[in-house]
């Protein structure tokens, strides 16, 4: 009997184990937005929702989340919707290689930092031919977007430019260093990074304005892009507000997650708003308000939907 007993237990737990959920939550850079805020989603999913484990991984970003989410595997990732939008095309970065992502939350704007300081003499997307710039580390959608604000800025990135492809934080370092004179980053508000270079010693941070540009942005790549601020009181010695390119960022996953671990992510996401916040402030600007069909270029996933029915929101 006492052997059939823990035989009995042993079995309980390998069930138990079999049926965990493990999740891989694709960032971004650790100077990011990305990663704070994966970090945190990756510790309420575990300690929030039963049977669920999740881990944070550090990524070049949208782009090379979008392609692990490719792989089928149980990814769930941070994007830029106009990266997400041309992995579901199959174009760009994807080229030919199309992936079946769905839109799990529209999440909150990241906005277009054009990034240098006052000792350059840059200030405006004009005064970047012939200077060293970083249009963002490989595999990033800040690279996606810096190519297309500069093509709408009439300025050539591999001809034009002497181009560095950093992380946001390796951006910084390098202005520090002099090794190069201005850099893009696409982010949330504040981005740790960003604030490091502000904070710095001797140096004046000025912050381009890149919003001239999205009317030709949207006419050649469709409606994905918006002008809005960034407030002068963001960073440390900003002599103005910012007026710059923005696109909204979503948590996207591949098309076969089941609806019902979809339905999960959601509403411990809403469920555990107050610890997130704790972990970016971004967080804050996640609202079920905002969760509408027109703000992302990708479906809905219906594990979402569901969550979103049953809280009488309407994304149409």
């Amino acid at each position: 009997m006492k052997l059939l007993k823990i035989l009995v237990l042993s079995l309980s737990f390998l069930w138990a184990g079999a049926q965990a959920q493990n999740i891989s939550i694709a960032t971004g850079g650790t100077g990011g937005v990305y990663y704070p805020m994966g970090g945190g989603l990756a510790s309420v999913l575990s300690s929030k929702v039963p049977g669920m484990s999740a881990t944070a991984e550090v990524t070049g970003g949208s782009v090379d989340n979008l392609k692990l989410i490719g792989t089928g595997k149980p990814y769930v990732g941070f994007s830029m919707a106009d990266a997400a939008k041309d992995a579901t095309s199959g174009v760009d970065k994807f080229k030919d290689k199309p992936i079946e992502v769905r839109t799990l939350l529209i999440l909150y704007p990241n906005l277009m930092h054009v990034a240098t300081v006052e000792s350059t003499g840059i200030k405006t997307m004009a005064d970047l031919k012939g200077k060293r710039v970083s249009t963002g580390s490989p595999g990033s959608a800040t690279e996606v977007m810096a190519f297309r604000l500069l093509e709408a800025a009439g300025i050539d990135p591999t001809k034009d430019i002497k181009r560095e492809r950093l992380s946001v934080a390796e951006s910084v370092n390098a202005v520090k260093d002099r090794k190069i004179d201005a850099f893009f980053w696409v982010g949330g508000l504040p981005t740790a990074a960003v604030t490091d270079l502000a904070n710095s010693p001797g140096m004046k941070i000025v912050m381009i304005d890149t919003t001239e540009e999205v009317p030709a942005m949207n006419k050649k790549y469709g409606n994905l892009y918006f002008p809005t601020v960034i407030p002068k009181a963001t960073y440390t010695g900003m002599a103005k507000d910012n007026k710059v390119a923005a696109v909204a960022n979503i948590l996207v996953v591949n098309a076969n997650m089941s609806n019902e671990e979809a339905y999960k992510i959601v509403k411990a996401v809403f469920d555990n708003k107050l610890d997130l916040v704790r972990t970016h402030q971004e967080y804050m600007n996640v609202s079920l308000e905002n969760q509408k069909a027109k703000s992302t270029p990708i479906e809905f996933h219906p594990g979402a939907l569901k969550y979103f029915k049953e809280k009488n929101i309407k994304v149409n």
